[in-house]
């Protein structure tokens, strides 16, 4: 029997053949012997981008109106133990032992994948802890998520686009159909992506779930110095803007507050726990900008439909001299894609490996950039002469952006959770300190 949590992730990783395999049957089939179930108001979060935002603001808020919470996602960007956070707080390692032990005790000869048995881990201790409110975080998908044997009381569709296209279909209709699958019938579900598939509605409405509507049911609006949000019957004006930067976080926000609308007679939160909330909400990676010099942001995005949120971000930042990008992403991604919105922004490029087989090199990397640049559209803006760097990991390439970067440039590092995390991992270097360009 493991006796670690590093044992026990050991051991996940040996049991199946393949790290995916989408189906609830076996996962369903330990859930039962497990016993496994919620007596409180369970959240389930999916969707293309946004999920870990908005994850992260409805519990901030629900923590602000007193509520003791849990929160389940992923993946995760330097431990394991980040994938759940109770009340606020990262699980201890330890606290999450017997919980590994019991799914081992109830799988029987059923085969888990890694996601799977974890997820059924985190479940189990989750259900342990006296709670009042459950916030889950699809991994992949919705319907055959393993995170779906939980019946959602408030399902939060966030955006719909094209990613994991090999598991959930090759256009926004069967990937919209696929997230769909998390919605209940009679139960409110919120769909925060404004033009959402007609896949995702007619399911709704086929299931009888209550639907949310981005600009139909809710809304906002905002100017420079803050914003306002409408629901059914329900408005908030003159609220500063969420402490998660970036774009898309007025939509993701709204989604959360349409969600604690339709959740209002279980969950009663006041006014000001939802200003506290989304003033004080903290999410690692998501635009994340550090203080110093020169500037580094640190951005999760790792499709195109994130990736172009990002160089919406960057492009409201002001002027840079110059920006570094630091970018490492795995190979099944459309990295063309990913990379065609910041070659306008990025003047020098380091790129790197990453420590999964799943991963693009390097040298790919140079290559997909190169094809990128060459496929753009006759008679657009011409583009900075590239200058592209490649590197082993992603702390050597942060090491080589902020050797050649000056103090007033900016370095961004994208593409992956595993390279966020790889930069984060041994901590962040202090900036502008003995710093010379």
């Amino acid at each position: 029997m493991p006796h670690t949590l590093s044992d026990w992730l050991a051991h996940c990783e040996r049991l199946h053949p393949v790290t995916i395999e989408l189906g609830l049957d076996r996962v369903q089939r330990v859930r039962e012997r497990m016993g496994l179930q919620f007596d409180v108001p369970v959240f389930t979060v999916a969707g293309t981008n946004g999920k870990g935002s908005t994850c992260a603001m409805l519990e901030a808020i629900l923590l602000q109106g007193g509520y003791r919470t849990a929160v389940y996602g992923s993946p995760h960007l330097v431990h394991f133990e980040e994938r759940l956070r109770l009340n606020g707080d990262v699980v201890q390692a330890e606290v999450l032992l017997p919980h590994f032990a019991a799914v081992e005790a109830a799988r029987g000869d059923e085969s888990l994948t890694y996601f799977e048995f974890t997820t059924l881990a985190i479940l189990h201790c989750m259900a342990a802890q006296p709670l009042d409110v459950v916030v889950l975080e699809v991994g992949l998908g919705g319907r055959l998520d393993a995170v779906n044997i939980i019946d959602a009381d408030c399902a939060i569709l966030t955006s719909i686009d094209l990613d994991h296209m090999d598991y959930l279909g090759p256009d926004r209709e069967s990937i919209g159909r696929e997230k769909a699958g998390i919605m209940r019938a009679g139960r409110p579900v919120v769909v925060s992506d404004p033009v959402p598939p007609r896949s995702v509605i007619e399911h709704a409405e086929a299931l009888g779930a209550d639907l949310w509507l981005f600009g139909r049911d809710f809304n906002y609006s905002g100017d420079r110095q803050q914003w306002g949000w409408s629901g059914r019957g329900r408005r908030y004006n003159a609220m500063a803007y969420p402490a998660l930067r970036g774009a898309n976080q007025l939509l993701n926000a709204s989604g959360v507050l349409a969600a604690l609308d339709a959740m209002r007679p279980r969950l009663s939160v006041p006014a000001q726990a939802v200003r506290n909330g989304l003033a004080l909400v903290e999410l690692p990676g998501r635009f994340q900008v550090v203080p110093g010099q020169p500037t580094l942001v640190l951005d999760v995005a790792h499709n195109p439909h994130a990736s172009a949120v990002l160089a919406q971000n960057l492009d409201q930042m002001g002027y840079f001299p110059r920006t570094h990008a630091v970018l490492g992403a795995m190979a099944d991604k459309d990295i063309a894609g990913l990379v065609g919105p910041l070659l306008s922004l990025v003047d020098v490029w380091h790129l790197c490996d990453l420590p999964t087989p799943r991963a693009a090199t390097a040298e790919g990397l140079r290559a997909a950039i190169a094809a990128a640049r060459a496929a753009r559209p006759s008679g657009s803006a011409p583009l900075p002469a590239p200058v592209l760097h490649c590197n082993s990991d992603p702390q050597a390439a942060l090491g080589a952006a902020l050797k050649g970067a000056d103090p007033t440039d900016r370095i961004v590092v994208f593409g992956s959770f595993h390279t966020v995390g790889g930069v984060l991992q041994h901590g962040l270097p202090r900036l502008g300190a003995a710093h010379v360009g």
